[in-house]
């Protein structure tokens, strides 16, 4: 099973062998092939997903048709429908492979056993939802306060490894721009 999991938890909590060996027991390992879905809109989401290898995104079909992608997950990453996870409710989302990926998913139902078993593994949860929640705030502001190539060039320094991974479709989605606009900003070389 997963160092990488383990090595991601220990930058944020120290863990003894046998709290590794019951965390390896409470996760399960997925493959998912490129354009392959782990969750589709009017799903439920029971699941948080970490990717160990490969790229994940989140995406919704606007009422137009349009694919609107929200966040996207590398290696080292969590991704999920949190508020579906949390509600139960029917997804509004799609999390879908952008490569092929090796997953480790973890159930609410096992996160919440895994919790009470393991409480200081609370923290690693707060910590990374607290940044990822961070970092949606600093897009939204940026939507706000940048210029689109502002934006891209923004996004570029943060995660230069997207660009060369992510269609350019789906970059531009996430950005909020045309893939032609897009297009026009890369040819400027910035």
């Amino acid at each position: 099973m997963s160092t990488t999991l383990l090595g991601h938890i220990r930058k944020y909590i120290d863990l003894d062998e046998q709290e590794e060996k019951v965390i390896i027991a409470y996760i399960e390992q997925l493959q998912v092939k490129k354009k392959g879905y782990l969750l589709k809109e009017g799903q439920l989401c029971k699941a948080s997903y970490f990717v160990e290898k490969g790229c994940l995104r989140m995406f919704f079909i606007s009422d137009k048709g349009d694919e609107n992608t929200v966040n996207f997950a590398l290696e080292n990453w969590w991704i999920s429908d949190y508020s579906t996870l949390l509600t139960q409710k029917p997804s509004l989302f799609y999390i879908q492979a952008i490569e092929h990926s090796d997953i480790l998913m973890l159930t609410a139902e096992r996160q919440e056993e895994l919790l009470k078993e393991i409480p200081k593994i609370e923290r690693y949860f707060r910590l990374i939802l607290q940044r990822a929640y961070g970092a949606s705030q600093m897009r939204f502001k940026h939507t706000y306060n940048l210029s689109r190539e502002d934006m891209y060039r923004n996004f570029l320094g943060l995660h230069p490894e997207f660009v060369n991974r992510v269609p350019q479709y789906m970059l531009a989605s996430y950005l909020g721009f045309t893939p032609e606009y897009l297009s026009e900003i890369r040819k400027k070389k910035i």
